[in-house]
């Protein structure tokens, strides 16, 4: 028997993880060329995981657990092979698109960093969100690009605006869980007890900028995922824009979503202005 169906079972392992937990990243990905979808399960399968660990293994030790995955994924990617299908299935895609090992470490980082009650500069929030959400956008670029390191310079800089939009989109949806649940203030110098419109929208024009730049970007990816990622950003803006209706207090006492059936619409809307070149 050959070793192929242990690895094919490891990618199917990542697709499940992905499904379960993001219906909207999988709706995207669902889009890519068929090659580019189980590297992308894979990149996906792993940051969930490392993210499980500190958001809700509650009854365990979580730096203990975390740094026993880091050293895992360490083992991992030096050997080729792993018995944790998500750890194998991730490992054979770093080798294979030579994903940089300072990325992987400043993502771990950052996990590591949610262990620890910080109260956050703006130097503190920039280097979390390089090391969760921008570092995970240039793991995919460097999957997109399929070693064209020439394109792969060029479209980095919106890749990280990406990521970037879509954390702090992501901390202002979970503004009340973060900060109730698990004692979390991510955005520098705000106090919620005294969260208020002015800084809403101080927060909201930082993320505009963000989107606006990550466009740009996306519009030069290859085709094959170019629909798959815009399908993403239009599903976080449209999350953004619904915040940013929203009072500073409702942010504070419920988590926004948009509901599934909102989440097909776009996805069709956005197919069929992709193939009528629209955008």
């Amino acid at each position: 028997m050959s070793i192929d169906l242990f690895f094919k079972t490891s990618f199917k392992c990542s697709k499940l993880i992905t499904h379960n937990y993001s219906t909207s990243f999988s709706l995207g990905i669902r889009l890519f060329k068929p090659k580019f979808r189980d590297p992308i399960y894979a990149v996906y399968g792993f940051v969930r995981y490392a993210d499980e660990i500190v958001d809700t293994f509650h009854d365990f030790d979580k730096s203990e657990l975390l740094e026993r995955f880091r050293q895992s994924t360490y083992v991992a990617i030096d050997q080729g092979i792993s018995l944790n299908p998500i750890l194998n299935s991730f490992q054979k895609v770093v080798r294979e698109y030579d994903i940089d090992m300072d990325l992987i470490n400043a993502f771990l980082d950052s996990m590591a960093m949610d262990l620890s009650d910080i109260e956050y500069n703006q130097d503190n929030y920039e280097n979390y969100i390089y090391g969760s959400a921008e570092v995970v956008g240039l793991m995919c670029l460097k999957i997109f690009v399929e070693g064209d390191q020439k394109m792969y310079d060029e479209l980095k800089r919106s890749a990280r605006y990406l990521g970037s939009a879509f954390q702090k989109v992501n901390f202002l949806r979970d503004i009340n869980s973060d900060y109730n649940d698990r004692g979390r203030t991510y955005f520098p110098n705000v106090d919620l007890r005294n969260f208020n419109m002015h800084r809403k929208r101080e927060i909201e024009r930082d993320i505009h900028d963000d989107f606006a730049m990550a466009k740009e970007g996306i519009l030069k990816l290859p085709s094959g995922v170019k629909l798959g990622v815009y399908v993403a950003y239009i599903y976080y803006l449209t999350l953004f824009d619904k915040i940013k209706g929203l009072s500073a207090t409702r942010i504070l006492t419920e988590r926004i979503r948009v509901h599934n059936f909102k989440k097909i619409l776009l996805l069709v809307r956005t197919y069929f202005a992709f193939r009528l070149k629209a955008i």
